[in-house]
């Protein structure tokens, strides 16, 4: 079953998320936040908008890698994927947080 995962790091020790898969594979990963409510609220964020094709934004980096973010309502990124090869395998990506992230269980985990 497909998971967000909240843990601390950084010299900060900001609170992070990540979004992975039923297969284990991280589709989506948080910026920091500096408090744990503040994460929960980005994961809901996540779930609540990841219905809503207008909330991802794809874009190819320097080195020809694909891949996307995800915005909330007032246009702040969320999350963002890890890079791909292809843009079929970052298309993937978006369908499969359209797909698990509704309803993702959520869980501690040391970094």
């Amino acid at each position: 079953m497909a998971k967000f995962e909240i843990y601390q790091s950084g010299q900060k020790n900001e609170f992070r998320f990540r979004l992975k898969a039923d297969n284990g594979q991280t589709i989506l990963s948080s910026e920091g936040y500096t408090t744990k409510a503040s994460c929960l609220n980005g994961i809901e964020s996540v779930k609540k908008n990841a219905s809503d094709p207008k909330r991802f934004t794809k874009t190819t980096t320097p080195t020809k890698m694909f891949r996307f973010s995800m915005t909330a309502a007032n246009n702040q990124i969320i999350g963002t994927s890890q890079n791909y090869k292809s843009e079929s395998g970052r298309d993937n990506g978006i369908e499969s947080v359209k797909r698990n992230a509704p309803k993702a269980e959520i869980k501690e985990v040391d970094k």
